[in-house]
């Protein structure tokens, strides 16, 4: 059995088709881990479950993994759905299902659950780093824009020594 969940920040649409492409149901639901877990169980163990990959994945992968094979759609990749004339949450499940049935979606790598802890660690990481440099950046626009040169090489000791004393 092969399942496509298009999912939103709200709420989510899947279609549920057979070995031969029959659409057996459709439906729709809340984007919250109780709904998305009823739905999982309505489901034979072992099927097929297609998710687009989007701000909304991580959670659903989760939760959908536990008792089903979760396939992680690039939707890049997947032209099928981004190329179609008519475009609605329903045949957007639909089309994700029947792709994954004929084997023809582009899956996206999903890490073990250890690695994907260190992958959120280091892009937690990343994210500091880039606001460090931006705060700093913006200090040093400040500075430039009142002609303010502090001694030594940008945030030494003696440069925030001397950026303390601006105030005073």
């Amino acid at each position: 059995m092969f399942a496509g969940v298009d999912l939103h920040k709200s709420t989510f649409n899947a279609a549920v088709v057979d070995d031969d492409g029959n659409l057996l149901r459709e439906t729709k639901g809340k984007c919250e881990p109780d709904e998305l877990r009823r739905f999982s169980e309505s489901l034979p163990a072992g099927s097929t479950v297609t998710i687009e990959s989007s701000s909304s994945w991580y959670w659903a992968y989760r939760v959908l993994s536990q008792r089903h094979n979760v396939v992680l759609s690039n939707p890049m990749k997947t032209k099928a759905i981004a190329s179609a004339k008519v475009k609605t949450d329903k045949i957007d499940a639909y089309t994700l299902a029947d792709l994954s049935r004929g084997g023809y979606i582009a899956g996206s790598y999903i890490p073990p659950p250890g690695i994907m802890g260190i992958r959120e660690l280091v892009r937690y990481r990343a994210r500091l780093v880039m606001l460090r440099t931006d705060v700093k950046n913006e200090i040093h626009a400040v500075l430039l824009m009142y002609n303010i040169q502090p001694r030594g090489s940008p945030f030494s000791e003696e440069y925030i020594e001397d950026l303390r004393r601006i105030g005073d």
